[in-house]
């Protein structure tokens, strides 16, 4: 008997099609993929080539933060040595603010109007005002917690401060900035220097000390970013100079004090200016990244428009 009989010949199978919807096609398997899957695989589409010196720049906003909580941190520490009094951190809380005053009116684009200057001053009358009727409250408020434990928590919240940080910017709007909102990490941040700030202070002797302190903490936790930033976005030039400078009177502070911790300093300086760029751009050597039809698919324009 003829097996070939024109009757029990197999349809031909259908010609495989892709397509996202549709369910299973005949005669092919769900996973099925023919020879032209792969002719649309991207190797390293989105992968961004970084250059060695851009990435050293970049870091250089990290250095001077910290260099900046150093500078925090010795004064705290020659306050509670009794070696500043508390004129001579009035008169410096008086300078920063000048200082800082100067270069947002040198460094914005838009003059400041004379009612919004009139603003500003207005409000920090107020939160002077308010930080100086509560000095009493903050100079007790840990008499009852051993100073080790408040140390340690101290540390703890620096270190969290820096950790949760944002070097790329400043969580406080200058004026007439396009800055974004503050992320919750930034304001994590924030909220740790300054209770940092007020643990420290509670171990001051007089009221005067604690307001003294607590005024150039918040001034400096909070405006500092901010300053920086109106640098950098003014001159990139201006900003490395900055920076460099507060690193070499931090590095010098920090040598008087003691040789060891300046070793530290310094040690941490370079691994965040030389060694940790120098790792980034030898990792881009091992980055691999595969884009293709398998990949989700992605709105081209803003959902909301």
């Amino acid at each position: 008997m003829d097996k070939n009989l024109p009757g029990d010949s197999t349809p031909p199978r259908p010609k495989w099609r892709k397509v996202a919807y549709g369910g299973m096609q005949i005669g092919y398997d769900d996973n099925y993929t023919d020879e032209t899957f792969l002719e649309e695989m991207v190797m390293n589409a989105n992968v961004v080539r970084r250059d060695l010196l851009k990435a050293m720049k970049d870091s250089v906003s990290i250095s001077q933060y910290l260099s900046i909580v150093a500078l925090v941190v010795l004064v705290w520490f020659h306050t509670l040595e009794s070696s500043l009094d508390e004129h001579s951190l009035l008169l410096l809380d008086l300078s920063l603010l000048a200082l800082g005053f100067l270069v947002l009116l040198l460094t914005e684009e838009k003059m400041l109007s004379f009612t919004l200057l009139c603003r500003y001053l207005v409000n920090i009358t107020f939160f002077t005002t308010g930080l100086y009727i509560l000095a009493p409250v903050y100079q007790t408020l840990t008499r009852s917690i051993s100073s080790d434990s408040i140390w340690a928590v101290t540390v703890c919240l620096l270190l969290l401060h820096l950790f949760l940080h944002d070097y790329s910017g400043s969580t406080i709007r200058a004026p007439g900035a396009l800055l974004k909102s503050p992320s919750l990490t930034s304001c994590i941040s924030v909220n740790a220097s300054i209770v940092a700030s007020v643990f420290v202070a509670s171990r001051l002797p007089s009221r005067g000390h604690v307001f003294a302190v607590m005024l150039f903490s918040l001034q400096v936790f909070l405006f500092a970013p901010l300053v920086a930033y109106c640098i950098k976005k003014f001159s990139v030039g201006l900003h490395l100079g900055f920076s460099f400078a507060l690193m070499g009177l931090t590095m010098y502070s920090v040598y008087v004090l003691h040789r060891l911790f300046f070793v530290l300093f310094l040690v941490l300086v370079v691994v965040v200016n030389v060694v940790c760029p120098y790792w980034l751009i030898r990792m881009q050597e091992y980055k691999f990244e595969i884009n293709g039809p398998w990949d989700e698919a992605k709105l081209c324009f803003d959902i909301t428009d």
